[in-house]
Parts: C-alpha cells; sequence; structure tokens
C-alpha cells in the first residue's frame, strides 16, 4: 500500500509541476480572462477538447461508474444525457453574439433584466463556482486515504496549490492550453482501462448493450430529469459559458455541437466501468472496486485519470471565478486582481472539506435550482419586462429546495423508482417557470 501511494504521490506531483511548467504565462488581460494571444483565437480542435474536458471531471466519471453499476447501460446514457446542454448552449449563445450582439451572458442579463438581475445571477454562478473546489478534490483525497485522515487532506492541500499554481501563471490560457494535454491523457487512460476490462473472460460489448432494464424505475427517471435540466443548467456554468465568447460565433457553434456528442460519448463510455463491476458483483464505488480488482497498474491509471479529469476543471474554475468578479462584476479589469480573486476561491472553496461536506450530487440538485433560467434563454428574443426574470428565477430557487428538503407532495409523482422525485420536481418546477415568466409579458400586452 506504501508503495501505490508513493506512485500516487508521484503522478499528482510530476503532473502539477510539468503543468506549471508548459503553462504560458499570461501578460496581458486578454491573455488571462479570454485566452487570446496576439489576437489568435483558440481553434475548433482546441475549444472542442477544452469543453469536453472541462466537463468530464472527477465527480462527474465517478457518477457516471456509479450510475453504470446501479442501473446497467441505462445509467450511462442517462448521465450522458446532460451533456446535450453542450448543444443547447451552442445554438442559443451563437443567436445571442449574432443577432443579439451581445458578448457575455451578463452583457444580455444587464440589457434585457438591469443590474439586480445580474447580481442575483452572479450569486448563482458564484456558489456553482465555489462548490466544484471541494466536491472534485474530495474525489482526490479519497484515494489516498480514509476521509478525515492525513493522507486524504494532504492529497486535497498539495492539488490544490499545484493547480492552483499554473492557473495563476496563466488564467484562461493555462486552462485551455492544459486542456488540450488533459483531453489526450483521458482518452489513452480510459482506452488502458476499457482494454483491460473486456480482456476479462465473459465480459462482451454484448453483456454492455443488454446490462440493465428500461424502464423509469430503473434509470429513466434520470434519464428524461437530465433531459429537461439540460434547457438551463449549461447557462449557470461559467465554465461551460465562458468558452462560448472567446472564439469565433461559427467555430464555437462547431465544437459546443462536437462536444455535445463526443462529450457523451466518453461518460458513455466510463460508465462500462461500473457495468463491468454490476457484473463482477462489486459494492461501494464503482471506480474504486474496479481498479482494486485489477491491481496497482489499473489503479494508478484510474487514479491518474481523476487528477487529470480533476485538474481540468478546477483551473477552469479559477479562471471563471476571476472572470466574474473582474470583467462580469467589472469590480477591476487588472490581471493582478483576477489572480487574487483565484487565491481566495481556493481558500474558500476547500473549507468544506475540513468541515466534512459530503460529495453532493451538485448536478441533479443545482441543476433543478436553475431551471427557473430555461424560458429566460429559450426566449430571449422575447421582450419580457424585469419582473419576469425574478419571478422564474426565484420559481426555481423554490422547487429546487423542495427537492432537497423533500418537501414536494407525493401525490404528484407518477413514477417510481430512485430519480422519480427528481424527475416530477423539474416537469411541475419548469412548467410553473413558464407560466410565472409569460404571465407579466401577458399583462403588459393586454393592459398597456
Amino acid at each position: 500500500m506504501e508503495e501505490i501511494q508513493i506512485w500516487q504521490w508521484g503522478l499528482i506531483l510530476l503532473s502539477g509541476v510539468l503543468f506549471f511548467w508548459w503553462s504560458p504565462l499570461a501578460k496581458t488581460k486578454d491573455q488571462f480572462y479570454k485566452a487570446s494571444t496576439h489576437k489568435k483565437q483558440p481553434t475548433f480542435w482546441m475549444l472542442t477538447g477544452s469543453l469536453i474536458i472541462s466537463w468530464i471531471f472527477a465527480k462527474s466519471i465517478t457518477n457516471a461508474a456509479n450510475l453504470g453499476l446501479s442501473f446497467g447501460l441505462v445509467g450511462g446514457v442517462a448521465y450522458a444525457a446532460y451533456y446535450l446542454s453542450f448543444a443547447v448552449a451552442g445554438v442559443i449563445l451563437y443567436q445571442l453574439r449574432t443577432k443579439g450582439k451581445f458578448d457575455s451572458i451578463h452583457h444580455f442579463l444587464s440589457s434585457r433584466f438591469g443590474h439586480k438581475a445580474v447580481l442575483l445571477f452572479s450569486v448563482l454562478i458564484g456558489i456553482r463556482l465555489f462548490n466544484e473546489v471541494w466536491s472534485n478534490t474530495m474525489v482526490i483525497g479519497s484515494y489516498f486515504g480514509e476521509i478525515g485522515s492525513t493522507a486524504y487532506y494532504s492529497a486535497i492541500v498539495v492539488f490544490t496549490l499545484l493547480t492552483l499554481s499554473y492557473a495563476l501563471k496563466g488564467g484562461l490560457s493555462s486552462s485551455i492550453f492544459t486542456d488540450v494535454i488533459q483531453m489526450g491523457l483521458f482518452t489513452v487512460l480510459l482506452f488502458i482501462i476499457l482494454w483491460n476490462i473486456f480482456s476479462v473472460e465473459n465480459f462482451s460489448v454484448e453483456q454492455v448493450v443488454i446490462s440493465g432494464e428500461w424502464t423509469m424505475a430503473m434509470g429513466g427517471n434520470l434519464l428524461l430529469a437530465a433531459i429537461l435540466q439540460s434547457f438551463s443548467y449549461p447557462f449557470h456554468d461559467p465554465v461551460l459559458t465562458d468558452r462560448g465568447f472567446i472564439s469565433s460565433p461559427k467555430i464555437t457553434l462547431q465544437s459546443f455541437l462536437w462536444a455535445s456528442v463526443l462529450g457523451a460519448f466518453c461518460i458513455l463510455l466510463f460508465s462500462i466501468v461500473g457495468i463491468f463491476a454490476q457484473q463482477q458483483g462489486f459494492q461501494g464505488q464503482a471506480a474504486v472496486a474496479v481498479s482494486k480488482a485489477f491491481g496497482t497498474v489499473i489503479l494508478l491509471v484510474i487514479n491518474f485519470i481523476m487528477i487529470t479529469s480533476a485538474a481540468s476543471t478546477l483551473d477552469s474554475t479559477f479562471a471563471s471565478s476571476a472572470k466574474l468578479f473582474a470583467i462580469d462584476l467589472q469590480c477591476s479589469s487588472k490581471v493582478s486582481f483576477g489572480r487574487w480573486v483565484m487565491i481566495a476561491v481556493a481558500l474558500l472553496g476547500t473549507l468544506p472539506v475540513f468541515l466534512d461536506a459530503e460529495i453532493l450530487s451538485a448536478t441533479t440538485i443545482s441543476g433543478t435550482m436553475v431551471i427557473g433560467l430555461t424560458p429566460i434563454f429559450l426566449f430571449w428574443k422575447t421582450n419580457a419586462p424585469k419582473i419576469s426574470f425574478f419571478l422564474s428565477v426565484g420559481c426555481g430557487l423554490l422547487f429546487g429546495f423542495l427537492l432537497v428538503f423533500e418537501m414536494f407532495p407525493a401525490q404528484f409523482i407518477y413514477t417510481t423508482g430512485k430519480y422519480a422525485e427528481l424527475l416530477w420536481v423539474n416537469i411541475w418546477g419548469i412548467l410553473s417557470c413558464f407560466i410565472v415568466y409569460f404571465i407579466p409579458i401577458w399583462i403588459r400586452k393586454r393592459y398597456p
């Protein structure tokens, strides 16, 4: 066990040092906040790879494997459905840029709904960024020791500091640059894992296909909930939307559409780890159980894939946090200010680790809390009064809290099984958000 930990520490330290060494040094605001060097914007392949790997984070692939373990192929497909978010965001952001002439989400909200709407929206995405720090680093820590152990805390702190160091060096330029490397590493490591899994006797593609049951109770609830949330979820994730404004509109749209397909495919492939665990009768965390079953090499490969994916999300989180305060909220556009924001987010985002916070399913719960954004972005052309924004967002938050505190009336849930409540809270919630969003529009037309 000590030998394995030495190798694990080696992977963290080596990757962190190399990423710092390779990362470009951002000297201008465009380099730090927009990843633009000498007026050259990220290419199609750079942007596509960055989008995919920034969303294939440690928590995400852990969830994908566990859903494969619980529901078979249906679980993997259900979780992959969240990647419809890229296609939705790509189309809407393209329209906002080309038809609306907006240069950011905040620009759109400020123009249509005012400063208070921007502040409320910023609070929502700020919470999202804060959660991304601790929820990903805790996954890394779990591979080094039990929760609460010295090795667990040490791994989290060292990993966070190393990722912060190269994020400070180059901002979004570092994030985009390292994302390309991390995407390549993820692809190779995933291939190694799947090669070993399919080398096991009595495990084949056919067994993957027939695993699970296509019923609402066995993953169908989550599948439909993921599709519904994909029409609002991407817009509260600045890691995704920030990348929607740094290349030309045409390249951006193409990148988002391809990222939707390729990202879903990657998640689906990683869910096979959980399907294999299901067939073998493993219990607990699917990725951990499978890695231990194959021995030291595969354990290190899975450990490294977690490090790679977590680092890609963490550096993107730091870069988006800096842009949120410096550019979107116009606090100060200086590069030095953005670096101080990164340091503050790293410190505050790590605190919950020492407060024994659990890894919540941020995708499902935060996804419900922001369903109020659905009508706002789908009908962005509609000339809605300011009150429509607050009513819709407030309604979404209400349904999100009903889900979190399990207060949603059972008589309005019409399917059974896990995620049934999630699905119906989203159905009734989105319907309610549309109603409260359009009522002021109707009133204004009826009584001008």
